[in-house]
């Protein structure tokens, strides 16, 4: 059935396939590598990924990196490069919207009441000044009026990886990350999380873009247009983004 919609789409044979340079922000490795599968599976096409926080991808890019597509963790960087000419205006759309969540990597659940009592040793987030996902959590403490009474316990991940990684190895107690990170089919896949609101941050609109490298690459664009695709979003959500 999905053959069947992607070579309704006009997606080249098996025969024509080829090769996307894709910079993907943290996140969002873990379903694009589902993605990548089926993709190639489907098409013929591989996907070559090189995955960061967001800031540091939108830099390099913009100091040349020969990438040809962007999936970025906010809707900000790729409107950067639309702007600065370096990305196709009309390629633009957001393909996720994330969720953040307080997580735990043993079995005590988190609740809106973990961080308030200050019993706890590190709280683990990505560096807001290069990672959107950061930024929303640093938005969530202030507006609990939490930040300046726990800012001696956070400690920052250059990415959301990273963040994910100091719970997991027990240097920190709790994190603020990515739930696509932690869940599929909406479960838990280790340790135990609070998704936090939506209302107590910007909404984590993630965008992706044709970047000009990537004119003329017809797997380029048959990518996006798999990214558009029911299919895709299916998986897409399976990872707890909407």
């Amino acid at each position: 059935m999905l053959r069947g919609l992607l070579l309704a789409l006009g997606f080249s044979a098996v025969a024509h396939a080829g090769e996307v340079k894709i910079a993907v922000a943290s996140n969002f490795v873990a379903p694009l590598q589902q993605l990548a599968s089926e993709f190639q599976q489907q098409t013929g096409h591989r996907l070559q990924i090189s995955s960061g926080a967001t800031g540091k991808l939108f830099a390099q890019i913009s100091n040349g990196a020969p990438f040809e597509v962007f999936l970025s963790a906010d809707d900000e960087a790729p409107a950067k490069l639309v702007a600065a000419g370096l990305a196709r205006k009309d390629t633009l759309f957001t393909y996720a919207t994330g969720h953040l969540v307080l997580w735990s990597s043993v079995s005590n659940t988190p609740d809106e009441n973990t961080l308030k009592t200050n019993a706890f040793n590190k709280l683990a987030l990505a560096n807001p000044s290069v990672a959107p996902y950061g930024r929303a959590a640093l938005e969530y403490l202030q507006s609990q009026g939490l930040h300046d009474r726990l800012k001696n316990k956070l400690v920052y991940g250059e990415n959301i990886a990273q963040a994910q990684q100091f719970v997991a190895t027990g240097n920190a107690q709790y994190g603020l990350i990515a739930a696509s990170l932690v869940m599929r089919d909406g479960q838990f896949t280790m340790g135990n999380g609070w998704l936090i609101p939506a209302q107590y941050h910007q909404p984590i609109r993630q965008d992706a873009v044709l970047l000009n490298v990537g004119q003329g690459n017809a797997a380029a664009t048959a990518f996006l247009q798999y990214l558009k695709s029911a299919p895709a979003q299916r998986i897409i959500r399976r990872y707890g983004y909407q």
